[in-house]
């Protein structure tokens, strides 16, 4: 905020309350100039080991003396020259030593606020607040509060957005919540060994390093290649347990509640109306035990995942209250396309299926692993037939549906008559959709 913002804020009568944030924050801020030493010794390590072997005991002990010293200035003025206020239209966030950034966030454009804590950040009680914006592709945040000072203002804040008046938004509070699913760790564990991705990301740490030495007897090309695929494998098993771990979903006025985590504790929101479009994922060996994965795309936001591991129907009351008045099509509601359309792709056609309700748009790709998209219609943005040569002599098309997420579900190889007064019947759908849609607000 600048200056001339705040006079003119105060002549008003209405001066705003600029809040610093939580004091433990500069020791966070303080690794900056040791991070930019550690980059270049990373970048050119072997100078940074010839400069090492030259200094002496006294001289390291000098750098240091002088390294310390800078590294907590740099991380208590960069605290102190950052500010923030909420006004009754925008959250203000005021940072930078040397370039002053002035951040004007709008409440009506807020997507969600998110609390999260870090392992280090729960142990000294704080907590970071994180905002999806529209249009921003990078997340505003505040690191770090206190943590009953996070959950205050993102409180106010939703409040505020919902159209509260300022003064009576400290006494809404934060939104009870009531819980509609949890995932247990052994079910989360289970669901993770019948993954095909983690026994394929395991397999290649196992079989490509050897392979490798064989083929080359360097060491460096073994560590360069070996290193990342086991990354890989423990990201995708170790690292979705402990990052999905104790996955909760609770409804409240504010949308859907979601926390996870076992090291990082996360707490994110599903704001009401802004999702684009949902996928129930069902992994071929999940079938037997009808469990299934529940995925989100919301326009602006990073969240991505409902529900990690759940089963069929518990996962489906979820989706019903994400899309209201929606329902999941039963796999016989799903038609499939013509048998000819096996001369366009062979045996996996048959993993393709559409079914178009009232409410949705669905279409399921996938034979070994399914993935069944639902689109609401008031979220459509645009609707394309596309139908190359090949295609076109079997009299087979696509439908792709466009959302506000900058993602596109297709309908595959449909009969092009069909394909045709699917395109037409759609658009009208998506016009009246729009036009009954209820207005995307926080707490309503």
């Amino acid at each position: 905020m600048t200056a001339q913002g705040v006079d003119d804020a105060v002549l008003k009568g209405n001066p705003v309350a600029e809040r610093r944030l939580h004091p433990v924050t500069p020791l966070r801020r303080a690794w900056a100039p040791v991070a930019v030493v550690i980059g270049w010794a990373l970048h050119d390590p072997d100078q940074a080991q010839r400069q090492l072997t030259r200094l002496t005991t006294t001289a390291l002990l000098i750098g240091l003396a002088v390294l310390v010293p800078v590294a907590a200035l740099y991380g208590f003025l960069s605290w102190w020259f950052t500010h923030f206020a909420v006004t009754e239209s925008e959250l203000r966030i005021r940072t930078g030593l040397l370039f002053r950034r002035t951040a004007h966030i709008r409440l009506e454009r807020v997507q969600a606020i998110d609390v999260t804590q870090p392992l280090l950040a729960r142990v000294a009680g704080v907590a970071k607040l994180k905002l999806d914006v529209i249009g921003a592709d990078k997340k505003d945040e505040l690191a770090f509060l206190g943590e009953r000072e996070a959950r205050a203002l993102r409180a106010e804040l939703l409040a505020r957005a919902a159209g509260f008046a300022p003064e009576t938004a400290h006494e809404v509070g934060e939104a009870p919540a009531r819980e509609l699913l949890r995932t247990p760790p052994f079910q989360l564990a289970i669901s993770l060994v019948l993954t095909g991705s983690t026994w394929g990301a395991l397999a290649a740490a196992l079989v490509v390093p050897p392979v490798l030495w064989l083929a080359t007897h360097s060491v460096l090309t073994v560590l360069a290649t070996g290193v990342p695929l086991l990354g890989a494998a423990a990201t995708s098993s170790v690292g979705r347990f402990v990052g999905e771990y104790d996955w909760t979903v609770g409804e409240s006025p504010d949308g859907l509640r979601i926390d996870h985590g076992l090291l990082d504790r996360t707490h994110e929101t599903v704001p009401p109306g802004r999702v684009q479009a949902v996928r129930i994922v069902e992994p071929l060996l999940w079938r037997r035990r009808g469990w299934v994965r529940v995925e989100l795309d919301v326009a602006g936001s990073s969240n991505s995942v409902l529900v990690p591991v759940a089963p069929r129907e518990l996962a489906e009351a979820v989706v019903a209250r994400v899309l209201p008045g929606a329902s999941v099509p039963e796999a016989a509601a799903l038609s499939r396309p013509p048998r000819r359309a096996w001369r366009c792709v062979p045996v996996w056609w048959r993993g393709y299926g559409l079914a178009v309700t009232e409410a949705v748009f669905a279409a399921r790709h996938g034979l070994l692993r399914r993935r069944l998209t639902l689109v609401p219609h008031a979220k459509v943005q645009s609707v394309r037939l596309t139908q190359g040569p090949w295609k076109r002599l079997w009299r087979l098309a696509d439908v792709h549906v466009d959302t506000g997420a900058d993602k596109t579900v297709t309908a595959r190889l449909r009969d092009a008559q069909e394909a045709a007064e699917l395109l037409r019947a759609q658009a009208e759908r998506s016009r009246t959709g729009r036009r009954d849609a209820p207005p995307d607000r926080w707490m309503a």
